[in-house]
């Protein structure tokens, strides 16, 4: 019967051991309870595929350079809402893209955004029609506005674009 017991037990942890998802680092929140989790056993897990979600977007810089950014796409209220904020890192080509049904103003703010950003947005056309940089916690609404009707917004780390020679003007593919 301790026999049977016993390789129940290992039978469980084995099972706990190898159940969940695998969440990424540069895009988990805050508070997920895996966040205060040590390091060192996460990094033993890397891969070499792409996170579930990720749609790759390329912007074509005036250097003639194609610049490729992998995004998660925030087409919905909620996920538009909720943007980045708690997020405490972002993957250095990493960044969100926000997709609205038709050609409007925008303005964005940073309510609980804790990682400083720069924003691009971009009309129907691909066209970048601005580029702006966004401060950490700045929640005075509206804040940053678009300076025409726009469709698209693209949030990375502040100063990706400016590294890798992107202008207002520049071309976006966007992924479908």
């Amino acid at each position: 019967m301790k026999k049977w017991k016993s390789s129940v037990v290992v039978l469980a942890f084995l099972l706990i051991g190898c159940g969940g998802t695998q969440v990424d680092q540069d895009t988990r929140p805050e508070s997920t309870p895996q966040a205060s989790g040590s390091d060192a056993s996460m990094q033993a897990e890397e891969t070499t595929s792409e996170p579930p979600g990720l749609s790759t977007l390329v912007i074509d810089a005036s250097k003639g350079e194609k610049v490729g950014v992998q995004v998660e796409i925030a087409e919905g209220p909620f996920e538009q809402m909720r943007g980045l904020m708690h997020r405490t890192a972002l993957g250095e080509d990493r960044g969100m893209l926000f997709v609205y049904p038709d050609e409007r103003m925008l303005s964005f703010w940073m309510k609980n955004t804790l990682i400083p950003l720069s924003i691009a947005y971009i009309d129907s056309k691909g066209r970048i029609t601005d580029i702006l940089d966004m401060k950490p916690l700045d929640d005075r609404a509206p804040h940053y506005v678009s300076s025409e009707p726009v469709k698209y917004a693209l949030e990375v780390n502040q100063g990706f674009f400016e590294e890798r020679g992107v202008k207002v003007g520049d071309r976006v593919e966007i992924p479908r």
